[in-house]
């Protein structure tokens, strides 16, 4: 399938904001190692070559001459972002982590990206407008002003894919560790799958806390946005951070503001 075909086949439901002709790109079949999760194993059945059932070697050899790899598996995923992140050093490639698997953040992988003298951005990617953004302003606004903040939460609805596998409560958990790293205090965070919102995103936030004197300081925000639009200008960001690191030589975790962790 052409890669201009596969952007529109389910359970993808991105709002179409440009026509794209053919690129000449086929979709190749990938690694899933069993764990895309039973409720993204079901919304991908039937699709072609969604089955994940390639091997490394299969990836490797795809990746050759490739520049940066680009990692958006579901969250969770933790074992098959390690085969990846294994091909991208095996073809010679940098490796950009969007998803919450934690890559960037384990000090042995970086240093494995490190000595091959490969670029690593990492981990889980934050969008351009997204409710870790807002949340963290938030954040910042208050206890800047002096507010002492003692409770929060996130709570976030949405009808695509990435929200479908969110509804894994182990699955969430690892999203929720780098939201609440990213929002910059702790908060509690719930995903809900609402079909019909499609890719839209809606996220409520809560923050309480105590001004001078103790008394109550409290701020709600809502706010909806078109989450996959949201994060593309982050990812095209990365990768031309990516890039560029890689053309001067430089491996390793590259520091960025793009992630959230």
């Amino acid at each position: 399938m052409d890669l201009a075909d596969a952007i529109w086949a389910p359970p993808n439901n991105a709002r179409a904001f440009a026509e794209v002709p053919p690129t000449g790109v086929v979709v190749a079949e990938g690694l899933m190692a069993g764990e895309e999760g039973p409720l993204a194993g079901e919304a991908v059945a039937g699709v072609p070559d969604a089955r994940g059932e390639a091997v490394l070697e299969d990836v490797v050899a795809a990746l050759r001459g490739t520049d940066v790899l680009v990692n958006f598996l579901p969250v969770g995923a933790q074992h098959t972002t390690e085969l990846y992140a294994q091909a991208a050093l095996l073809a010679g490639c940098a490796f950009v982590n969007c998803m919450p698997s934690v890559i960037a953040r384990d000090p042995a992988w970086a240093g494995r990206f490190a000595e091959a003298g490969l670029p690593l951005i990492g981990d889980d990617l934050k969008s351009s407008f997204g409710a870790t953004l807002v949340h963290r302003a938030l954040v910042d606004a208050l206890t800047s002003g002096g507010v002492a903040l003692h409770d929060a939460y996130q709570l976030l609805g949405g009808g695509n894919a990435d929200f479908l596998n969110l509804q894994d409560p182990a699955r969430l958990s690892g999203k929720r560790a780098t939201k609440v790293a990213g929002a910059g205090a702790s908060a509690h965070v719930s995903a809900a799958y609402i079909p019909f919102l499609e890719d839209r995103k809606v996220a409520y936030i809560r923050l309480e806390g105590e001004g001078f004197g103790g008394s109550p300081v409290e701020v709600e925000v809502r706010m909806t946005v078109e989450d996959s639009p949201s994060a593309a200008g982050n990812v095209l960001e990365a990768v031309r951070q990516a890039r560029a690191a890689l053309d001067a030589g430089t491996g390793g975790v590259l520091p960025t503001t793009l992630m959230k962790s």
